[in-house]
């Protein structure tokens, strides 16, 4: 279908999970206007990224300050995801069904967030809906390549979300996401494959050892 994606994205910046704040009715945001053109690719990406169910990917991310991070992501849709970063960081983070849990190694710390309180509970959910929960705040069309942003509907001064797409045929290349401070994460996906499957055990959180190497069990 994502500091991975640090105020989740695990303070982290790969598959935006924020946490849910109060919402401003005052800031709710308004949708441009599309051309039935955009419309007609909008429906294109809300019909292909309900094709996707199992995806694995490696990635590049990179924030704002030149950081560059390589890992692998899994996504089981409905409702999964896990996310591991190569060494030597041991920081992962995994979408259960109900939860995104986010291990940080340096801090040998835990963080839980509520799934449905978050822009990753866009990518997993299923079917994914581009409307309603989530606005739409720009659509751009490039040779080659569609570029969408959204924010969650109810707040979007919670962060905001760009799916970057190569066209003809459509293929969910990098996502963009911006935190509510203004800082940009950028992750590219790379030799990516739908014809997975998945042992269920990765995506249960399972706190690390303390006492051993600080890695997941």
């Amino acid at each position: 279908m994502m500091r991975i994606i640090a105020t989740v994205l695990v303070i982290t910046g790969l598959m935006t999970v924020l946490p849910a704040r109060a919402a401003d009715t005052d800031a709710a945001p308004k949708a441009p206007h599309f051309s039935a053109q955009d419309k007609t690719d909008i429906a294109r990406i809300e019909a292909y990224l309900n094709q996707l169910k199992n995806i694995s990917a490696d990635f590049l991310q990179v924030d704002d300050q030149g950081g560059m991070m390589r890992g692998q992501i899994a996504i089981q849709r409905p409702g999964k995801m896990r996310v591991t970063y190569d060494p030597p960081s041991h920081d992962f983070i995994i979408a259960d069904g109900s939860n995104v849990h986010i291990w940080n190694d340096d801090l040998k710390s835990q963080t839980n967030v509520d799934q449905q309180s978050s822009l990753a509970e866009f990518v997993l959910r299923d079917p994914v809906k581009l409307d309603g929960g989530v606005t739409i705040t720009s659509f751009k069309r490039f040779p080659a390549k569609l570029e969408m942003a959204l924010v969650q509907t109810d707040d979007p001064a919670a962060g905001e979300l760009t799916l970057v797409f190569e066209d003809k045929p459509l293929l969910l290349r990098q996502w963009r996401v911006r935190d509510p401070q203004g800082h940009t994460t950028g992750v590219n996906l790379e030799n990516e494959r739908t014809d997975v499957s998945f042992d269920q055990h990765i995506f249960a959180f399972t706190p690390p050892s303390f006492g051993r190497s600080g890695k997941a069990q």
